[in-house]
């Protein structure tokens, strides 16, 4: 076994070098979460499939990151923070690169499913890499500059999707991942080298993977597939649901008896870290249905290109990037948990004033919500994270990251399936009840029509526009439905975090501790 050596902190400029390519790395990995959203319609009409269809681009990635996380303890025991961060690195380049090169959506997962499973602990192994590179002091600020990644990478996603959508092709959003892999890998290796962790053997809980992969996937294909094929009124859809049931519950026996477990559940033992784990990952759950949601209704919908699209979304970073920093800089004066509801307060205002959306909105309607979003995402990650590994011990940050972001990134996957369905389900409820209302017995609905044919239409067209015009109207009304249910659910989450002991810069205050 390599013996441990005690790592001092990174200093003056080799430690602000560290902080960007730390944070660029994990830019990149997050960015790759919502790239594609504005790029679904798109790539499904390049692949002749459904935008429905597209959706497994996005949650494909998702779902193998989140199997991937669990095992970054194990594989950093095995063979070490820094050379697993680095090859995680470039392998993710690779997969990437790959991804761009997919003629066929099958090929176009498969790759995506190579490329979550192989960024699996880049995530957990840069927020470890940076907390050694500050003294204790200033660990709130290395928690901002890496939370900023994980706030602005998702308004990025869009922005920067939708425009290469639409001024070049869908296979650059992956292709230009080479360039910023290759570099940030270098930048990496060249600092952290020398400051390996300590290694040793340890046996693969080969059972308790396969048992991960066999409920999260069967778990997430009920999500994908369900609405497809009539939910429980399909044997498959039953079968995949009782799988991935049965599987979660031999996982968690199985979990708790193995001696190294490839998710170490007694970090649950820990009241803040489970506590902040459900905090972090329902909020994250609602935030990224939304981030999948907004761009499909503005296209699909609203008439927006793919890069208003991203533009409509773009207003969120504006507050983040602005108050990270502060609220990093000042973490250790305030209590974490009064932080972490503020951001719960904020997130189910701007959902309440989303859920009053209607089809004449403008840009600027969007802006407003998204602009005071901002405000919850600075002070979102910080203090949760902060709660989350207040009772960790140096040696379990990597694992206790891992977990926390394996359940986080999976309520995410599961946050998008769940809103896309709902959205169609209740749209397909409004439409029916509004076209109710149509006939050419009804006066409001027949005077329409003689005025479209009067202004030149047949009565073809004139039909067409109305039937697009009530598809508008029902798929507004289902979006302002689970931005209202958002708002209920933020607020709840308000209380959630009160459950755990009040921490301070990172610390438990004094009398927190667990019994």
């Amino acid at each position: 076994m390599t013996a441990p050596q005690p790592l001092q902190p990174l200093e003056g400029r080799t430690r602000l070098i560290a902080t960007v390519a730390l944070s660029f790395a994990t830019f990149m990995n997050v960015l790759d979460t919502t790239i594609a959203n504005v790029s679904l319609p798109a790539i499904a009409g390049d692949m002749g499939v459904s935008p429905n269809q597209g959706t497994w681009v996005i949650t494909s990635f998702a779902v193998a990151n989140a199997i991937s996380v669990p095992l970054t303890g194990w594989l950093t025991q095995r063979f070490g923070q820094v050379r697993l961060f680095v090859a995680s690195i470039l392998l993710f380049t690779l997969a990437s690169f790959l991804c761009g090169l997919s003629t066929s959506l099958p090929m176009l997962i498969a790759f995506r499913v190579l490329q979550g499973f192989v960024a699996g602990p880049m995530i957990p192994l840069s927020q470890a890499l940076l907390m050694s590179s500050y003294p204790k002091e200033k660990v709130g600020i290395a928690l901002a500059a890496w939370s900023m990644t994980t706030l602005v990478a998702p308004v990025m996603g869009p922005i920067l999707g939708g425009w290469i959508s639409d001024n070049m092709s869908w296979p650059w959003i992956f292709y230009v991942n080479v360039p910023a892999g290759l570099i940030a890998a270098w930048v990496v290796w060249g600092i952290f080298k020398t400051r390996e962790t300590a290694t040793r053997k340890l046996p693969i809980d080969a059972v308790g993977l396969v048992l991960l992969i066999v409920w999260v996937s069967a778990l997430q294909l009920t999500l994908d597939k369900g609405k497809e094929l009539d939910w429980f009124n399909s044997m498959e859809i039953v079968a995949l649901a009782a799988t991935a049931f049965m599987g979660f519950c031999f996982f968690v026996v199985w979990e708790l008896k193995e001696p190294h477990p490839v998710v170490d559940l007694t970090l649950f033992k820990l009241r803040n870290f489970t506590v902040s784990t459900i905090a972090i990952s329902l909020g994250y759950g609602l935030f990224f249905g939304t981030v999948v949601l907004m761009p499909l209704w503005l296209q699909q919908y609203m008439g927006y290109t793919s890069t208003w699209a991203g533009l409509a979304t773009a207003p969120v970073g504006i507050l983040a990037i602005v108050l990270s920093p502060i609220v990093g800089k000042n973490l250790h004066k305030f209590d974490a948990r009064y932080i972490a509801s503020f951001a719960f307060v904020v997130f189910a205002l701007a959902s309440w004033m989303r859920s009053h959306f209607t089809i004449q909105a403008d840009f600027w309607s969007f802006f407003a919500p998204q602009f005071v979003q901002g405000a919850a995402m600075a002070t979102f990650f910080i203090p949760l994270v902060s709660i989350s590994l207040s009772q960790m011990k140096p040696e379990r940050i990597p694992s206790a990251s891992g977990v926390s972001s394996f359940v986080r990134i999976t309520f995410g996957a599961m946050g998008a399936s769940v809103f896309t369905t709902l959205w169609e389900n209740r749209a397909s409820l409004h439409h029916a009840r509004l076209a109710e209302n149509i006939s050419a017995l009804q006066p409001v609905a027949a005077n329409t029509l003689t005025q479209l044919q009067a202004s030149g239409m047949s009565e073809q067209q004139s039909l067409g526009l109305i039937e697009r015009l009530l598809s508008q109207q029902a798929f507004t009304l289902a979006a302002d439905e689970l931005f209202w249910l958002s708002c209920m659910i933020f607020l709840v989450l308000t209380a959630t975090v009160w459950f755990a002991h009040p921490v301070r810069g990172g610390k438990m205050a004094a009398g927190g501790g667990d019994h």
